[in-house]
């Protein structure tokens, strides 16, 4: 058989239906990034010093691509240079929420470190988070044709379990059928990333996953993105700035010894 060019040997597109879209720019509650730089004020207020810290940032359900508000949790390591966090630590957090409230992402302070940007060991913090959010948070973005080699078409209690032998895929039906189209859901999922400096710097970012339930095809990727600031009236009252202050002493210390192996990642 000859074929008049190569295109004739490439295989048909494969059809996909877009259902929704990820986001591509962080919206952010004006009230949620006053909270941020006023934690780093508390930090060095408090402790005399800039020090690394995280916490998450915060949703409604309803709009999970808002970051509503921040939240701290007990930090488990805060140095001048580096701060961790663990599966443990988010786990328990977002348990101890509302309803009304889910983690979409996390937010750390480089205190007053030159280094404006994320780092390797943030990186690392990156993947821990993006595990957490993208088990909860899953968008259908897309219905995907999926191409099944030697799918084969039996019938409902008219088959031996010997033609169960035979092609890769067996679709077994109510009536006789010659032919079928699949189609997998592909979920997405997105996880924010906000690092924040003393001299009022930030820098973002979006860390996406794409996963085929059929097919079992995931795709990551990440890419920086600007902030949108959102107003929706919310204030830092006097008694906020009290209780936030308690909260900063409580759960950000100083730690100038941390473990062998945390030294050897930085």
């Amino acid at each position: 058989m000859r074929f008049k060019s190569l295109a004739a040997l490439k295989r048909p597109e494969l059809r996909e239906i877009v259902l929704g879209t990820l986001p591509r720019r962080i919206r952010m509650d004006r009230y949620a990034a006053e909270k941020a730089f006023r934690i780093n004020e508390l930090v060095r207020t408090l402790h005399g010093e800039s020090l690394e810290w995280y916490g998450f940032t915060l949703a409604s359900p309803e709009t999970p691509d808002l970051i509503a508000d921040i939240g701290l949790p007990q930090n488990d390591l805060n140095l001048k240079v580096y701060t961790a966090l663990s599966p443990e630590r988010i786990a328990a957090f977002q348990e101890a929420l509302p309803s009304t409230r889910i983690i979409n992402g996390w937010i750390h302070s480089h205190g007053e470190l030159a280094y404006k940007h994320f780092s390797r060991m943030d990186e690392a913090n990156h993947r821990v988070v993006m595990d957490f959010v993208a088990a909860g948070l899953k968008i259908p973005i897309a219905k995907r044709e999926v191409a099944v080699k030697d799918l084969v078409f039996l019938v409902k209690d008219h088959f031996a379990d010997e033609d169960l032998a035979i092609g890769s895929v067996s679709l077994i039906t109510d009536a006789p059928i010659r032919e079928a189209t699949i189609m997998e859901t592909v979920y997405g999922s997105f996880c924010y990333a906000v690092v924040v400096g003393d001299g009022g710097w930030h820098e973002q970012e979006i860390h996406t996953r794409e996963y085929g339930v059929l097919s079992g095809q995931a795709r990551l990727s990440s890419q920086e993105a600007e902030v949108c600031l959102v107003d929706t009236g919310g204030t830092l009252s006097p008694s906020d700035l009290v209780a936030l202050r308690s909260e900063v002493e409580r759960k950000i210390r100083p730690n100038t010894n941390p473990p062998v192996e945390m030294m050897e990642r930085m």
